[in-house]
């Protein structure tokens, strides 16, 4: 994944546990797209100073995914959620009723994993 999706994946997980700081930092540089400079200039800050402040809420959205890993918990939930949506369209065109009930019964056990 690239990183500025994936860091902008972890501010929407765990942007809440970040300073309020962190969190502006860090959504003006990956959400807003503004450079380092134009944080730097709306914030009276130097270059390096909101470098520094960026540095710093990544590596803590880093440090909490991996001490509770949510965020890959949630891919996994939604590709198994896409791969079942894609098994069911996959019933729904091409198979008998008993072949259904069984799709049907593999597809519980899926969305039970999953919940």
């Amino acid at each position: 994944m690239e990183k500025n999706v994936e860091i902008s994946l972890l501010l929407q997980t765990y942007g809440k546990l970040l300073t309020k700081t962190q969190y502006d930092f860090l959504d003006d540089y990956y959400n807003s797209d503004l450079s380092l400079s134009e944080i730097a200039e709306n914030r009276e800050l130097t270059r390096q100073a909101a470098r520094d402040n960026i540095k710093k809420g990544e590596n803590k959205l880093f440090e909490y995914e991996e001490k509770l890993g949510l965020m890959q918990k949630t891919l996994k939930q939604e590709k198994k959620i896409a791969q079942i949506l894609s098994e069911i369209t996959t019933i729904q065109s091409k198979y008998t009723d008993e072949q259904i009930a069984e799709m049907l019964e593999h597809i519980k056990n899926e969305l039970n994993c999953v919940v």
